[in-house]
């Protein structure tokens, strides 16, 4: 199996919950941070609306932001890298109140997390239609079996992506455990070509992360509780080498 082109691999840095968490992940490089709010299954990192809405400003001013951002606990500023996209992500299971929320936030992205019905992101895409800057939707396929594939390619009708994570009885996300890569392989074939990006999510750590990237060849990663440290924050090293190691394979190329 050839190595997929990593510089096309975006990371996603999920799970965020303060201003120091949203440095740490802009720091680190990140092409999208992610903030869970409106949740129906067990998580610690659900934001109330205000503190969502709070931390979507924060990131979309930093990243537009031509300044260096102080770096509280490094010896000098570092510099964030390129824009960054916003992405809520919802357990909501009704059509209205997703695009309510994702309305209130401003986020460019809406990952609908939740076990929904099949009408539901036709809708979410027929009421955003009309926006001046329509909002990405993005699905979570929970890659339990092989029916995972089935899921995947009737979501890709309609959502801009696919993120491919792990769940479990009381958890939609934020477990730390890999599910079948080569499920999720079979799922990035069938659908090359169709327009509809792949993320893969699950157990991601810094130390697997390259691994997965070689055996899957997704489009981006998305990781949560692989980069936190003790007390459920995100971890500057760990982000950082999460990053560093999705885009090694660019420098022994270079």
């Amino acid at each position: 199996m050839s190595a997929p082109d990593c510089s096309r691999v975006r990371v996603k840095f999920c799970g965020l919950r303060s201003e120091r968490d949203v440095r740490t992940a802009l720091l680190a490089g990140a092409d999208a941070v992610g903030f869970i709010c409106g949740q129906t299954h067990r998580t610690e990192d659900a934001l109330e609306e205000a503190a969502a809405e709070r931390l979507v400003r924060l990131t979309k001013t930093l990243a537009r932001s031509t300044e260096e951002v102080p770096d509280k606990k490094g010896p000098a500023p570092q510099r964030v890298r390129g824009a960054v996209a916003t992405v809520l992500v919802t357990h909501l299971r009704e059509a209205d109140a997703i695009v309510r929320l994702a309305d209130r936030l401003g986020v460019d992205e809406i990952q609908v997390h939740g076990l929904i019905g099949p009408d539901v992101l036709p809708e979410i895409v027929r009421a955003t239609a009309g926006s001046a800057h329509r909002p990405a939707v993005v699905r979570a396929v929970h890659v339990m079996d092989e029916s995972a594939i089935d899921d995947a390619i009737a979501a890709s009708d309609t959502a801009d992506a696919i993120v491919l994570d792990t769940r479990t009885a009381d958890r939609l996300g934020g477990t730390g455990l890999v599910h079948d890569w080569t499920i999720s392989r079979r799922i990035v074939e069938r659908l090359g070509g169709s327009g509809t990006e792949v993320y893969l999510a699950g157990g991601l750590t810094p130390a697997n992360v390259a691994e997965a990237i070689a055996v899957v060849g997704p489009d981006g990663v998305d990781v949560n509780s692989g980069v936190d440290d003790a007390r459920g924050d995100k971890a500057r090293s760990a982000c950082d080498a999460f990053a560093n190691a999705v885009r090694s394979p660019l420098v022994s190329r270079s």
